[in-house]
């Protein structure tokens, strides 16, 4: 029988050690010294062992974002293999040249009609005669697992390692910082560029499509995630897809976009009002920027997701309008668009220095519209450094 080890049921457990880590681990930049797969693992070890009574001999990488942060490589598919003595980079033969250049510390194995993934995994558990692997079971579907798993089911056993690769990534170094300030520079100079294309008649969509441009015409290699332009009625959905609708006049129209710069994400919001906004608009605009700003004076390292989203979400439901904010405060940004942690009321983990953060309370009213306004932020020891230099005012076109 298969073996493999859970942890899921103690997630408070988890928490509470994730909590105690140091800022020694946040980057683990692999090279041909042995010692810093060493304290990886030990790390890893470190936040596991409560959980099971094992030492993990290796990991098993297949999530494309901890690919590129481990080893560099940022293709769309292949699997890492990283041990004591071995660092192995599996992937198919339309990467294999990229793989080589962007990951040079590791041992490029291209996969073949005689030796698929499986067999080329199993070689690698055998040469280091491996006893414990982690795998990333929150990426791994199950049938690959099985197929995966298979050959070594009687000599292995598989841990999963929950989140605990993905929490590797959760504090940036300055490096990484530059890149998502980069990134977000873009993001604020496509806003100011699109403002002058949002006139009655224009579509959500040709919006959207010019935001996309003009990031990409500003330096940059992508989208973060798909933009949004929402506007009138359809502002009330916090993520709606834009449509053919035209923009009118005393619309709210709420952009939310972000571009990839280096493989680092930018995330924004902003609305806007067509037009002259009504008093009802300008006191939700209101309420909203008030528990922005509020959040964004109280954000800082030691305080927990749930202590920052519950002053934004307080001022919100104070105004009367608690019922109307149903997403969390914010998340942190980085290769991925959504990585952890969270300001949510479900999260209990302290911020660190060095995180990302967004900051995006919202107000969505069926039948009427809806606001949001984000900024992503660095956090500091004492406070947080702000990333997004767009105007917050209410902005009437």
């Amino acid at each position: 029988m298969r073996k493999y080890v859970s942890f899921q049921e103690q997630r408070k457990e988890i928490d509470a050690l994730r909590d105690t880590i140091n800022g020694e681990l946040n980057r683990i930049a692999l090279t041909e010294d042995p010692k810093e797969v060493e304290q990886m693992l030990k790390y890893l070890n470190h936040n596991i062992q409560k959980y099971a009574k094992k030492n993990l001999d290796a990991i098993l990488i297949s999530d494309g974002y901890n690919m590129r942060y481990l080893s560099g490589f940022g293709g769309a598919t292949g699997y890492l293999y990283i041990s004591a003595d071995q660092k192995v980079l599996m992937t198919d033969s339309r990467y294999t040249t990229q793989a080589k250049q962007e990951a040079p510390k590791f041992a490029v194995v291209e996969v073949s009609t005689e030796k698929g993934y499986r067999e080329l995994i199993t070689e690698c558990i055998r040469k280091d005669q491996a006893k414990t692997i982690g795998f990333e079971d929150q990426q791994m579907i199950c049938a690959d697992f099985k197929k995966i798993s298979s050959p070594t089911k009687d000599e292995t056993t598989w841990m999963e390692l929950g989140e605990e690769v993905n929490l590797l990534r959760c504090i940036k170094t300055e490096e990484e910082l530059e890149k998502v300030a980069k990134a977000e520079a873009i993001g604020d100079q496509a806003f100011q560029k699109i403002l002058g294309d949002i006139k009655p008649g224009v579509t959500e969509l040709t919006i959207a499509a010019k935001l996309d441009y003009y990031m990409r015409e500003l330096g940059a290699e992508g989208n973060s995630f798909d933009t949004i332009v929402a506007s009138g009625l359809h502002s009330a959905m916090p993520h709606a897809v834009p449509t053919a609708k035209k923009l009118e006049k005393g619309d709210f129209i709420t952009m939310d976009f972000g571009c990839r710069y280096d493989g680092y994400c930018s995330d924004m919001t902003r609305t806007v009002v067509l037009g002259e906004a009504s008093s009802k608009q300008k006191e939700i605009y209101g309420i909203v920027l008030k528990a922005q700003m509020a959040a964004l004076e109280q954000i800082c390292a030691g305080k927990t997701g749930s202590e920052v989203d519950q002053v934004a979400r307080g001022l919100i439901a104070e105004a009367g309008y608690g019922e109307y904010f149903g997403h969390g405060l914010g998340h942190s940004v980085g290769l991925f668009i959504h990585e952890e942690p969270r300001l949510s009321p479900k999260c209990h983990s302290a911020l660190q220095k060095n995180m990302t953060m967004t900051v995006e309370p919202g107000i969505y009213i069926p039948e009427f519209g809806g606001v949001r306004i984000e900024d992503l932020v660095v956090i500091t020891e004492k406070g947080c450094r702000n990333l997004a230099h767009s105007p917050k005012e209410l902005i009437e076109l």
